[in-house]
């Protein structure tokens, strides 16, 4: 105790010795910036080296509608510039920092109810949600911090607290958001010792399965069903630790986007029933293609093991189907393997097919096609062909005298000499420009589903209003019933409807004309007097085309480009018919001792009325060109190999040539394409949308050769539209249980 009592008493004299001390020492250095202080200061007025730039997330681009609306922030230190609006999130990925989260989607609205996205924001007393937080000029976000990463562990314990330990057993094993962020953001153990709370599972209709004990309440399936799909079917039941997704009453699923609550889904909650148990998603081969289900071509990748198409998931393509695609796009893929045509056949004098061989086949439709004459050989492209078979289709039986050639579903005589007569001429993607809608004779909830929901996007965005005529449909958002057939056109053309000056009132109408007026005796008055409808309301001019035609089929638009523009009246008197796929043309007027040669790959309705038949590649097993509404060309990629003896189309053509004696000039793909330029060089600009020149000297006039009667419903059925839906089981059950509703 003495001791420290003595050191207490000297600790002022001491300081004061050491005080002086420090005044009076001199510090001797010997480094290098003394001995050389020229080159030391030539150092310090060097600039500090520059940060590297950081790729964004994904890819992501940045566009600056204003360049004064720009502002920078901080991430990590990173200086970042961002327009005004965007939230803290979307800046940590302008910045290369992927935020871990949940519920937030870009093409959703903000929920904030996960928490997963938590981040340490400079003069914030506590971690912020950086999905519903805007960011701010010279905001500081720091995104590695201890406290975020508390903060998310703390999430993540809370998420996994109620989560069953399934992953062995769960179709979104592999692929699992929540799996992935576990790993990376969460702890390595948990504390929660208590009894796990169980949920029932729904009954969401025969596509979308249900575990809902999984359900992490992130509330993206009930924002997609809500915003995207434009059905009020899911919706938040209960509080607390009963919250769960369900539907209001005991009710399914009745959107024709319903699928894709799969992909969201970031969990195993909602997952694929027809794939269930049926592989893991490192067993497959994914392969980038598209849909040929209809007419907009959605960019897809097929999922194969081994020669078996085992599930179709999108593919992003922000032009044409944004993330989504329709449920007869994903789910008709085991229509790719039942009803298959593997061998040519021959009808014997039994009625009955048999299987021969290729020569003999060949050699038999060769020997028939020089008996008859050249304008009795007529050619059919069906709804599913691709660019090149037709081109070499049309050449075959061009050279063997005839030019009786059409395309299923172009109707009579279509008028293919302006290219944007017959397409989308404001884009998929512009159409969320428009701020008005006249919509003629479609129904494009079933017709293009993606289509459609572009337009209920551009209805929630910009209060954009739209006007129908046709039969009564459903759609998912607001419209007004108009009429039904072309009276309602008749009074809009001259001025007298109601309608006319919320069309002159607006900034960019768009018209969209369903192709199913096609088969109609007066396409041609409805498509003059549309064209009135578009010259008196200003659609078509220099900055904007709002004249849309919305096409059926994967093949009409190439059909119209390549020339394929016979009417079915050829069929009539024709003795040789050539049916490439074509399953849905009218044969009713066919004579009775024509021969019918039916080249597919289904055994669908061309085959009962077929003396041969040569079996040919679905889209899943060839390269092929398709041109979809808006007038853009896009690959097919095999992935999977062709069913038993099968042939590419093209392949077929060319051989049955050779045999026949009218050999054609090509043998290879390639050259193929390098024919294709010639009569449609557009098609050879893959992902490239041509648009149409519309010349201003053409003035349509308005005549009055109208049938009155009302605009019919071009598609019967959503679920079975062509060879390969019908062959589907899934869609077959689809088509049962939604036709009951």
């Amino acid at each position: 105790m003495g001791f420290l009592q003595a050191l207490r008493r000297a600790r002022p004299l001491l300081r004061s010795n050491f005080t002086r001390s420090r005044i009076a020492s001199q510090w001797i250095s010997s480094t290098t910036d003394l001995r050389n202080p020229e080159a030391a200061a030539a150092a310090a007025a060097e600039p500090a080296p520059a940060v590297p730039p950081r790729n964004p997330v994904g890819g992501a681009r940045i566009e600056f509608a204003n360049p004064d609306d720009a502002m920078e922030v901080f991430v990590d230190g990173y200086p970042v510039k961002i327009p005004k609006g965007m939230t803290v999130l979307q800046a940590c990925e302008v910045a290369g920092v992927d935020i871990p989260r949940f519920c937030y989607h870009s093409r959703l609205s903000i929920a904030g109810n996960c928490r997963m996205c938590l981040v340490e924001v400079e003069k914030s007393p506590k971690p912020v949600a950086s999905c519903a937080m805007p960011a701010l000029p010279g905001m500081k976000i720091k995104t590695n911090t201890p406290i975020a990463k508390k903060a998310r562990e703390g999430v993540m314990e809370f998420l996994l607290m109620n989560h069953p330990l399934d992953c062995p057993i769960c179709d979104q094993g592999g692929e699992c958001d929540l799996q992935d962020q576990s790993m990376a953001f969460g702890s390595d153990r948990g504390r929660f010792t208590e009894m796990k709370r169980s949920v029932v599972d729904k009954n969401l209709g025969p596509l979308v399965k249900t575990v809902m004990t999984r359900c992490i309440q992130c509330t993206r399936c009930v924002r997609f069903a809500t915003e995207i799909a434009g059905v009020q079917d899911l919706g938040m039941l209960g509080r607390g630790s009963g919250e769960e997704i369900g539907t209001y009453v005991e009710n399914i699923m009745t959107s024709e986007l319903s699928g894709n609550v799969i992909d969201i889904c970031p969990v195993g909650a909602l997952t694929s029933k027809p794939f269930a148990f049926k592989a893991r998603n490192w067993e497959l081969k994914g392969t980038e293609s598209i849909d040929v289900t209809d007419a907009v071509g959605s960019n897809i990748r097929i999922d194969s093991r081994g020669p078996e198409v085992m599930r179709i998931l999108p593919r992003l393509n922000e032009d044409i189907n944004e993330e989504w695609i329709s449920d007869k796009t994903r789910f008709c893929y085991d229509g790719l393997k039942r009803q298959r045509l593997n061998d040519p056949m021959v009808r014997d004098r039994d009625g009955r097919f048999k299987s021969v061989s290729w020569r003999d086949a060949l050699s038999i439709v060769a020997e028939i096609a020089h008996q008859v004459k050249p304008n009795e050989i007529v050619g059919i492209a069906g709804q599913l062909s691709d660019a090149e078979s037709m081109i070499a289709l049309k050449d075959f039986v061009n050279r063997m005298g005839s030019n009786n050639l059409l395309c299923e579903g172009n109707g009579l005589s279509p008028q293919a000499d302006i290219r944007g007569s017959f397409l989308l001429n404001s884009s998929i993607a512009g159409l969320e420009k428009a701020d008005l809608f006249l919509i003629i004779g479609s129904q494009p909830r079933v017709e293009a589903p993606m289509v459609n929901a572009r337009i209920r996007k551009a209805v929630r965005a910009s209060q954009a209003k739209v006007a129908y005529i046709g039969p009564s449909t459903d759609f998912n958002y607001d419209i007004e019933h108009i009429g039904t057939g072309p009276r309602a056109l008749i009074d809009i053309a001259e001025g007298r409807h109601p309608f006319c000056s919320a069309i002159l009132s607006a900034k960019k109408p768009a018209i969209i004309v369903g192709a199913g007026i096609f088969g109609r005796k007066d396409k041609d008055a409805i498509i003059t007097t549309v064209e009135t409808i578009a010259k008196l309301g200003g659609v078509v001019r220099p900055d904007w085309n709002g004249l849309n035609v919305l096409l059926l089929n994967a093949a009409q638009a190439a059909a119209l480009d390549l020339g394929l523009v016979s009417g079915p009246e050829c069929i009539s008197s024709a003795k040789f018919v050539y049916l490439m796929g074509a399953d849905d043309i009218n044969l009713d007027g066919l004579p009775r001792d024509a021969f019918v040669l039916y080249q597919g790959h289904h055994g669908d309705k061309g085959v009962y009325r077929a003396n041969v038949i040569f079996p040919s590649a679905a889209f899943s097993e060839k390269e092929g060109t398709y041109e979809n509404t808006e007038g853009c060309p896009q690959w097919t990629v095999p992935a999977v190999p062709t069913v038993g003896d099968a042939r590419d189309d093209w392949k077929i053509v060319r051989a049955l040539s050779e045999v026949a004696g009218v050999c054609l000039p090509y043998d290879s793909l390639a050259a193929v394409r390098s024919r294709m330029s010639v009569v449609a060089p557009n098609l050879l600009n893959v992902d490239e949308r041509e648009t149409s020149t519309v010349s201003q000297g053409l003035k349509p006039e308005f005549r009055r050769e109208l049938s009155m009667s009302p605009f019919g419903v071009a598609v019967e059925n959503f679920y079975m539209t062509d060879s390969i839906t019908r062959a589907s089981k899934i869609m077959a059950q689809c088509s049962s249980t939604f036709s009951k509703k």
